[in-house]
């Protein structure tokens, strides 16, 4: 055998230990050379009589399959399709998406046991090959986790996943893991029935050579002739008691916007139906046409390769040696500021948390207990991490407590006088050298920066509510912010495991000047008389998690107030919406209605039972249409576009100037439709002549802010897109 990615060892039982173990990399992946050796490994299995079965070790975590060559994959279809037609680019391409299913196939049925040993991670195809094992242990180590993926990246497990979790697992268990995508710890597979055992990690290879040898005639239970699913046949009382409802479900929680889902419901129910070789073989075909969705091919960009390559410090200048951040200190212990304090602490950073007096920073770090304290309640951490976290947070009032730190994150309240206040309280005591963020929403970095000591050691680092769970950070550069505050900024987001993004300086930023366009065309329609529950639904039809008019909420009824007066205040009366500014004027000055905070926004909030739509809005808006009348399409365009237009402008203005950031930002800064891939792909994906020629029908119908930017027109008529070249480019 020519192995470079395994070590293949037969010991004096007969038992092969395989260590899966790829050079170079710091997680294992499923790629062709791997696919061939995983063939090589399998013909010694079963050919070499002196083998009397199998362990497969993971020397590290395995990542499942490596998306960039799935990518490939497709283009190498296209390239095909163009040269010999799409019938024998599909052939050749379904061969070579088969192949991992038939190894995998060939090792379960190779006449020998073979058993897996899991330390680390093992997901979508790693996982894939360890259930085509005969049996399964697993570590109890904290960091081990099995699970299928996938579905976050728009495709579906192709390597035998649907059809064996469908027969190890009742049919709704198996159906909501594969539609999650959860990673799940050892205990809690084990009592999905997904693997066998679980052990210290130090005699997992051990007891896995013990069971091969006592099972020397081990098989799949599927190839049992008696073998019956855990949830009987399809065409059954019990099956009609859990198809019809899965199909519901499917559609209330995706709007038919994401292609794997539905064919993971339909190779489940095909694939249940028919033998297992069958069954893959419709899973294979599932596959192919997933992997060739626009939808996969713009969530895998953005969700794996971009996020990736942001996560790694992508745009970190390259010559600013690494920081070594041990301690930071952050103003204002607020709800941001003390969600920046608990993320900074898990991450083993001691944290300086100031605010005004003792019992304000007490209450900030009284957060981190409540988040750390709900973990508990939920098994997802421990007393002694709790104690150790908290012992990290330093809560006082004492600005001199801020010596020896090496970054300083300024979170007080929102307004400029005390920003300024906060910014030379801290630098009398730290001096001009250390880099100094301010998070802020709305303010320009560059004249914050105007009051601190060094305006190039002054940046910009937007976070986003609730800290703990937004994985996004804005990291704003001001007209003279330098590579060093860069650097340091970078290397605390990625510290803190956050995914950072780089724009430049202007009102709102980009995700908040993305976002306002979103959350206005919600408020437009309300005064034009949509009914709110329609724009609340239209939006989720679209794509979007969250409804505009919940968000509005979430974000504050009162925070959009400010920023309408102060943009009015700052740009005249011509910058903003007279019908927006009437509804939400009335609601904050009128009726208090500010949102979650206070219990009444666009919904009300009762202290016991769900929220709901406040019926006072109808009066706002003084009329009603009928909603059988209205376009759906056009509604859920409207909600589309605006945040693609201005992602478009950000790049045109030099804001943005990279479209992974576009495209990260904007899905992971409110939630912008994950199947488009993102702002700047949605464009991409519907290609820019027809978004250009749907934008001037939208600016017809509904107003001239849907009117797409001249540079978009002119990209357009070159045939050129954003993330072709040529449109970065021009856009730089």
């Amino acid at each position: 055998m020519n192995l470079n990615n395994f070590r293949f060892e037969t010991d004096a039982d007969g038992i092969a230990l395989v260590t899966w173990d790829m050079p170079g990399r710091s997680m294992n992946v499923i790629n062709p050379e791997v696919m061939s050796e995983i063939g090589q490994i399998v013909d010694a299995i079963a050919g070499d009589a002196a083998v009397k079965g199998a362990v497969i070790a993971l020397a590290k975590g395995v990542g499942g399959a490596d998306l960039a060559f799935l990518q490939t994959a497709g283009a190498e279809y296209a390239k095909r399709a163009r040269a010999e037609g799409k019938e024998a680019a599909m052939r050749v391409l379904v061969e070579e998406t088969k192949r991992l299913n038939l190894v995998y196939r060939r090792l379960e049925t190779c006449g020998k046991p073979v058993a897996i040993a899991i330390d680390g991670v093992c997901m979508g195809g790693g996982f894939e090959l360890a259930l085509a094992c005969h049996y399964r242990i697993a570590s109890d180590g904290e960091k081990t986790r099995v699970g299928l993926p996938e579905i976050k990246v728009g495709l579906f497990p192709g390597g035998g996943g649907t059809q064996r979790v469908a027969r190890l697992m009742p049919t709704p268990d198996a159906l909501q893991m594969l539609l999650k995508g959860d990673q799940l710890k050892p205990a809690a597979a084990k009592k999905m029935g997904l693997i066998h055992e679980v052990a210290p990690a130090g005699e997992i290879v051990q007891r896995a050579k013990d069971w091969v040898k006592a099972n020397p005639n081990a098989k799949a239970p599927w190839d049992d002739p008696k073998f019956k699913p855990p949830s009987g046949k399809i065409f059954s009382p019990t099956g009609m008691m859990i198809w019809p409802p899965a199909n519901a479900i499917y559609r209330r929680e995706t709007y038919d916007n994401y292609p794997a889902a539905k064919a993971i419901l339909k190779s489940v129910f095909e694939g249940l139906q028919l033998p297992i070789d069958l069954a893959l073989a419709v899973e294979s075909k599932y596959f192919t046409n997933i992997m060739l969705s626009k939808e996969a091919a713009a969530m895998i960009r953005s969700l794996f390769l971009s996020m990736g390559e942001l996560n790694k410090g992508v745009r970190r200048p390259a010559n600013v040696p690494p920081t070594n951040l041990k301690k930071i200190g952050i103003l204002g212990a607020g709800l941001m500021g003390a969600g920046i304090a608990y993320v900074s602490a898990v991450a083993g950073l001691e944290v300086v948390l100031i605010d005004r007096d003792q019992e304000a920073a007490d209450k900030g770090k009284a957060y981190a207990d409540k988040v750390v304290s709900g973990q508990i309640a939920k098994g997802r951490a421990k007393t002694a991490d709790k104690e150790a976290l908290l012992a990290r947070i330093h809560a006082t009032a004492d600005y001199e407590a801020l010596k020896g730190c090496d970054f300083v994150v300024e979170a007080v309240f929102e307004d400029r006088a005390v920003k300024a206040e906060a910014t030379k309280k801290a630098q009398a005591v730290l001096g001009p050298d250390v880099v100094f963020a301010s998070n802020t929403s709305t303010l320009p970095i560059t004249s914050l920066a105007e009051t601190s000591l060094r305006p190039d050691s002054f940046i910009g680092v937007h976070f986003f509510s609730p800290v703990e769970k937004m994985m996004l950070v804005e990291i704003i550069m001001g007209e003279k912010t330098d590579a060093k505050a860069l650097a340091t900024a970078m290397d605390f987001v990625r510290a803190i495991k956050k995914t950072p993004i780089v724009v430049n300086d202007c009102r709102g930023f980009y995700v908040n000047r993305c976002v306002i366009n979103y959350m206005l065309e919600a408020h437009l329609m309300l005064m034009e008389g949509v009914p709110a529950a329609m724009i609340e639904n239209v939006a989720k039809m679209a794509g979007m998690p969250v409804g505009p008019l919940a968000l509005t909420d979430e974000t504050g009824v009162d925070l959009a107030w400010k920023i309408l007066k102060a943009t009015e205040a700052d740009l005249g009366e011509g910058s903003i919406d007279k019908s927006q500014k009437k509804l939400i004027e009335t609601m904050v000055v009128k009726d208090q209605r500010f949102g979650r905070k206070n219990g009444k926004g666009f919904y009300d909030y009762p202290a016991q039972g769900q929220k709901s739509l406040w019926p006072g809005l109808k009066a706002i808006a003084g009329k009603a249409l009928d909603p059988d009348a209205l376009s759906v399409k056009d509604l859920k365009e409207r909600f589309l576009f605006p945040p693609a237009l201005e992602a478009a402008r950000c790049m045109f203005e030099g804001v943005v100037t990279d479209p992974r950031e576009a495209d990260v930002g904007s899905i992971l800064g409110f939630g912008y439709a994950p199947y488009t891939g993102g702002t700047l792909s949605y464009i991409d994906g519907m290609g820019l002549k027809a978004f250009v020629a749907r934008a001037r029908e939208l600016a017809a119908a509904y107003g001239p802010r849907f009117a797409p930017p001249e540079k978009l027109v002119e990209m357009a008529e070159k045939g050129e897109t954003f993330y072709g070249g040529a449109g970065k480019q021009k856009a730089a």
